[in-house]
């Protein structure tokens, strides 16, 4: 890959970065008990016979039931932030001090998936974390062991955990289920299907053999499920991941799982509003619901750490021309200058490539007050734009759906999705 090396300021900014998303994980035990706690203290500013009122219906009682629920998410976060050796550098190693960037060669096999993580420079730093549910978008580098699930280093506990970083790590949680469980299928059916079909629809005179030979990328591929559907179907796929919230959950969830339903998380405590009831709030999702490393032999499969304009860009000439497809899911709305991106998409493809698309436009950086660009388009406007950079879009529809919702819940946020092929002229 073309271009100059991270600066030892960015290595040092993102070392912090990175420390801060583990400290997130490592504190989620302490900071979701003490939300808890408070709604204790609400309840004994009451009056005595407004107290026995809710002991009566059980709400004081279910206080105890989502404590446990928290401590069992607790111990699933930690282990995933127990092993974090796919990134270079320690946590604990001090801010400045040197670290092994890998970029593009640092390419490990990963486990019983057998899929490669490359660590390109990232910078998440607040403003381009994604998450497409009700609150905001859910759309994550450094190396340390702990030993014990509960133990949290002395220099976390002095880190302070941010509201927007807690929400990013519950969001996470959604994302599982919407990726990695039963309860997610109705989403992925409706999201990730019409993409595999597409995908399966264009490469249908191709012989089942020779489909490693078609590349395929998916940039913003959060906790992998879609690129692992793709490897499923005889593609070779790479996925792109820019959040270390994503990058961490997506290595644990394909390599260091090792059954099915092996891991119960409890995604909807966080919150008692809008319940039907207390099912509906403690309602635990197991997790994976097939074995991620249990994939078809043959087609390869990695994942690439960083920013996708910064990794794909114009100026990295070994990627153009370098992709069969690309896969936008969830995606294309996170952009400050959906120009640049589809100018990206565009010199990705090989000519007569093809670029599917699904999701909806809910610009990431609109009304920011991180001083970003933001250029928000309409449907109509980035169709005509798509067709002045040179693509054919030839399928296209809007496909209603949700985005990490719980069918109980009695609000539901509902996107009608663009949904379209576009092929390269």
């Amino acid at each position: 890959m073309s271009g100059h090396g991270p600066s030892a300021e960015d290595v040092a900014e993102e070392q912090a970065h990175f420390r801060q998303v583990v400290t997130t994980f490592r504190q989620y035990r302490q900071y979701s008990l003490s939300a808890n706690t408070r709604r204790r203290k609400d309840f004994y500013s009451l009056p005595i016979p407004h107290q026995k009122l809710l002991k009566e219906i059980g709400w004081y009682q279910k206080l105890g039931d989502v404590d446990d629920a928290i401590l069992s998410n607790a111990d699933f976060l930690e282990e995933i932030v127990d092993n974090t050796e796919i990134f270079s550098g320690s946590v604990d190693e001090p801010v400045g001090g040197d670290a092994d960037m890998a970029g593009e060669h640092g390419d490990e096999h990963a486990g019983p998936a057998d899929a490669h993580f490359h660590d390109a420079h990232t910078h998440e730093h607040g403003s381009h974390a994604h998450s497409h549910g009700p609150h905001s978008h859910g759309h994550p580098h450094a190396h340390e062991r702990v030993v014990g699930s509960s133990s949290v280093p002395a220099h976390e506990h002095r880190q302070k955990v941010s509201e927007p970083d807690m929400d990013k790590l519950r969001s996470t949680l959604k994302q599982f289920v919407r990726d990695w469980s039963a309860e997610g299928q109705k989403e992925r059916d409706e999201t990730y299907g019409p993409i595999l079909d597409a995908l399966e629809e264009q490469f249908k005179d191709l012989p089942e053999e020779r489909r490693a030979d078609v590349q395929v990328l998916v940039p913003g591929a959060g906790l992998g499920r879609l690129t692992w559907e793709v490897i499923n179907r005889g593609f070779s796929c790479q996925g792109n991941e820019f959040s270390y919230f994503m990058l961490l959950s997506s290595f644990f969830i394909l390599n260091r799982t090792t059954a099915t339903n092996q891991w119960s998380i409890y995604p909807h405590i966080h919150s008692f509003s809008n319940l039907q009831n207390s099912a509906s709030l403690l309602q635990p999702v197991m997790i994976p619901d097939v074995i991620p490393g249990n994939r078809k032999p043959g087609p390869d499969f990695s994942q690439v750490a960083g920013d996708f304009e910064e990794v794909y860009g114009l100026r990295q000439e070994d990627q153009a021309q370098a992709w069969d497809a690309v896969l936008t899911c969830f995606f294309i709305d996170t952009a400050k200058n959906i120009v640049s991106y589809l100018e990206i998409l565009h010199h990705l493809l090989a000519p007569g490539g093809v670029w599917i698309n699904f999701g909806p436009l809910l610009w990431h950086f609109e009304n920011n007050h991180t001083k970003d660009i933001s250029i928000e388009l309409n449907l109509d406007e980035i169709k005509v734009l798509a067709e002045k950079i040179g693509f054919k879009i030839e399928k296209e529809k809007l496909v209603r759906t949700t985005y990490v919702g719980h069918p109980d819940s009695m609000l539901h946020h509902v996107y009608d999705c663009a949904f379209w092929t576009a092929t390269k002229i």
